[in-house]
């Protein structure tokens, strides 16, 4: 843990303060998705089988925003798009607490996603503006620390107000990110990212091609499809589980949440450790390790829904998002141009859409087929998967450092030290 103070006080400013709002996500998140298939079964009578279209809502925003503005970082700034984004989601959540019924409910969920679409890339490469190549590996690790910490006190909050109403925990989750928007109003100095020069000395394109770059960047879409694989079945931990535990009688409501910030609070003691340690294996081994951390995670969880189970297997879940998580980042980041920063990112969130999107409507479908199903046929998935990712991330990490020879002084880096 002594890792920690030295590396945020070696951050400029408006990396700091991207790690504030990736606290003020990871706390919405955390409050929200652990009590959302509970509040949708119970409080809005949603089939069990339906419960994954509501996900899909959020998550289809998302989609359709990305490419029409996913890239707007890349020309009016990262400091607009964080403050705008920010407030829209958390004004998206509370308005869930009001909204009554299933279209009205799948309507705000869709602004919501499309408001959301900009905010996590937008916060990454803000924070890669401003850091060197080499180091975006530790850096983006301690965006999963931020976010994880807000993930702990999350959980445990839904999970008080979980007692009062599942709905009241849409107004927590609200309220931080409004106040994260707030903050980025206050404190924080635009990056010169959006103004780099393109280097190729092309005309600056419009429309589709430009701000969505895996239609145009072969290897982008290759490493973004076996992100989406692998992150499909891993969403099915968070998705199914609180359904597969409160059917089971395993957990409340409370102890669904308090599961989840156990999980995040491993995170937070354990990443940047694992981050260290995994610096000098290969981008294969770090996946090859995710997939059998995740592999053992299932086979666990369809043996049995009992507690030790369940403690054990968002434990090896959280250790597999720690060997993989930072890379995909920094993989996405080393294949895309100065000026295409911002866009190349938002490319990476559409398949982190794709996976909020696809992965709960498929697991809670399987799961109301049989609650053992989605563990059984996530273990092939997630053995493909993870060795495709392993190449696909070892590839791009060839290209970083080819760019780290490269770097050049005058760069945003330079001007924030």
């Amino acid at each position: 843990m002594t890792i920690l103070p030295s590396s945020w006080r070696g951050l400029p400013r408006p990396a700091l303060l991207g790690l504030f709002l990736f606290f003020c996500a990871g706390f919405a998140d955390g409050a929200l998705v652990p009590f959302f298939p509970l509040w949708a079964s119970g409080e809005a009578n949603i089939p069990v089988g339906a419960i994954g279209l509501l996900f899909a809502c959020y998550a289809g925003g998302e989609l359709i925003a990305a490419p029409l503005i996913g890239g707007i970082a890349d020309r009016i700034g990262r400091r607009p798009v964080l403050i705008l984004s920010s407030l829209g989601v958390g004004c998206g959540f509370i308005a869930l607490f009001f909204v009554h019924g299933v279209a009205a409910s799948a309507a705000v969920l869709l602004l919501t996603g499309m408001c959301e679409s900009v905010l996590h890339p937008t916060i990454l490469t803000a924070i890669a503006d401003v850091t060197e190549p080499s180091a975006h590996p530790r850096w983006f690790g301690m965006a999963r620390v931020s976010s994880s910490a807000g993930q702990i006190l999350g959980p445990a909050c839904g999970a008080l107000l979980a007692l009062v109403s599942l709905g009241s925990v849409f107004l927590a989750g609200g309220a931080m990110l409004i106040l994260g928007g707030i903050v980025m109003l206050i404190a924080f100095a635009d990056t010169d990212g959006h103004a780099a020069v393109d280097t190729d000395g092309a005309e600056e394109e419009e429309g589709l091609s430009a701000l969505l770059p895996a239609f145009r960047d072969g290897r982008l879409a290759k490493l973004l499809a076996w992100v989406v694989l692998f992150e499909i079945s891993g969403n099915w931990i968070e998705a199914v589980i609180p359904l597969y535990a409160q059917d089971a009688g395993t957990l409340s409501p409370s102890g669904v949440g308090a599961l989840f910030a156990y999980a995040a609070a491993l995170t937070v003691g354990l990443q940047m450790l694992v981050s260290r340690l995994a610096e000098a294996r290969s981008a294969l081994w770090l996946a090859a390790g995710a997939g059998t951390s995740t592999i053992a995670a299932f086979a666990l969880l369809a043996t049995s829904p009992a507690m030790i189970s369940l403690i054990a297997a968002v434990s090896l879940c959280a250790v597999a998002q720690m060997l993989v998580g930072p890379l995909v980042p920094t993989a996405v980041n080393a294949l895309a141009p100065p000026a295409r920063r911002a866009s190349y990112m938002a490319a990476s969130s559409v398949a982190v859409d794709l996976k909020d999107s696809l992965g709960p409507s498929i697991g809670t479908a399987l799961y109301a087929l049989a609650p053992r199903l989605p563990w059984i046929a996530g273990i092939p998935l997630v053995a493909i998967a993870s060795l495709g990712l392993g190449a696909a991330i070892g590839r791009a990490r060839s290209s970083a450092d080819t760019a780290d020879d490269d770097a050049m002084p005058g760069s945003a880096v330079e001007n924030y030290r």
